[in-house]
């Protein structure tokens, strides 16, 4: 019985030394989902991916119903991220820019509301340390 347990054990240890480090959940609460025919991108981005079309997590909300939506991305390593938040209104899977180089299409950002013109990592991001989460973000969109 106690050669059992230690090889329980053993296999456990193996098993557990391949997640991430405190790896826990991030949630991510979009307030103001206008109602439109596409989807709705959830992204968190490290420094380097930052507006790049990369990113370490994510999820696409296919029909977005209008109001909050919640996306929970499991598994999240710490670290310091951006979240990034794109609603492709017309379901083209362009993100659209007017002639002004504004946004068209449904965009979210930390703080994004408060911003004058490109972000910055740094005025967008937060650290996620050891523990789960929840991060609310509010829908942008060109009227």
């Amino acid at each position: 019985m106690t050669h059992a347990f230690a090889a329980s054990a053993a296999a456990l240890a193996v098993f557990l030394t391949g997640l991430p480090a405190f790896a826990g959940d991030v949630r991510v609460t979009v307030s103001g989902v206008r109602a439109a025919n596409g989807p709705l991108y959830v992204g968190l981005q490290t420094r380097e991916q930052f507006m790049q079309n990369a990113g370490s997590y994510g999820e696409i909300v296919a029909s977005p119903a209008p109001g909050a939506v919640s996306v929970t991305l499991h598994g999240v390593a710490p670290g310091e991220y951006s979240v990034s938040v794109w609603h492709d209104i017309d379901g083209d899977g362009v993100f659209d820019m007017g002639p002004d180089g504004k946004p068209i299409d449904g965009w979210a950002m930390i703080d994004g509301a408060s911003l004058r013109g490109a972000p910055t990592f740094d005025q967008v991001s937060f650290k996620k340390e050891d523990a789960s989460i929840a991060i609310d973000v509010d829908m942008i969109y060109a009227d």
